[in-house]
């Protein structure tokens, strides 16, 4: 969901918007680096030298920004892209259908973004390794994504299938089209097989027929 707009105070007065300085500016570029690099070679095959050099900035100069090294960037990253997903997925304002089409519009985006989506999957394959930089980030997410999926499919399965199970079936099936996709594209139809997924389970998708354009 995006922002109304200015944050306003108690009186209606709106704050000032941020101003962003050079070093911000900066900060998003070596991200933005960071981001391309991580999602084409992954991150262990990624220095921070690389990330500078893309940057166009010294390795001294990207630490000075990011003290924090490699791994501080690699949860930059993370946490960049979370922000966007979070305010479209975890809105408790809508009800479990809004929930599902918001994960359609996801999968649809999914499908213009191919960088990101290759960032994910290189990164949650690596994080599988206990002593990588992302691991507990990413069992958390997963967590967070079954208990989220398992209420939204418990609203909807009138006892005709097990919630929790079919969240993870559901992950499952995102994470494997994900991959499929990025090696044939034109082949792989990520959002036809959402909801093939979901009309197996009963689930009217009738609601979320594509939109022209």
């Amino acid at each position: 969901m995006a922002s109304p707009g200015p944050d306003r105070v108690a009186s209606g007065s709106p704050i000032p918007a941020k101003r962003y300085t050079k070093g911000d500016r900066t900060k998003e570029r070596i991200v933005d680096a960071a981001a391309e690099l991580f999602s084409k070679s992954g991150y262990l095959a990624v220095s921070l030298r690389d990330i500078a050099a893309a940057a166009k900035l010294t390795h001294a100069g990207t630490l000075h920004h990011f003290p924090g090294g490699k791994d501080e960037l690699l949860m930059r990253v993370l946490e960049r892209r979370d922000q966007v997903d979070a305010d479209v997925l975890f809105d408790e304002h809508f009800d479990a259908w809004d929930h599902l089409g918001q994960l359609v519009r996801i999968i649809e985006r999914n499908a213009r973004t191919p960088g990101l989506v290759a960032l994910y999957a290189k990164l949650s394959n690596e994080a599988s390794d206990p002593d990588h930089p992302a691991h507990t980030y990413f069992r958390r997410r997963y967590e967070i994504l079954r208990d989220h999926f398992a209420g939204i499919l418990g609203e909807l399965a009138d006892g005709r299938f097990d919630p929790g199970a079919a969240a993870q079936h559901l992950l499952a099936l995102l994470d494997g089209l994900q991959t499929q996709w990025l090696l044939a594209p034109d082949v792989i139809d990520m959002r036809a097989r959402l909801m093939d997924f979901l009309a197996l389970l009963g689930i009217d998708t009738s609601r979320w027929e594509p939109t022209s354009g």
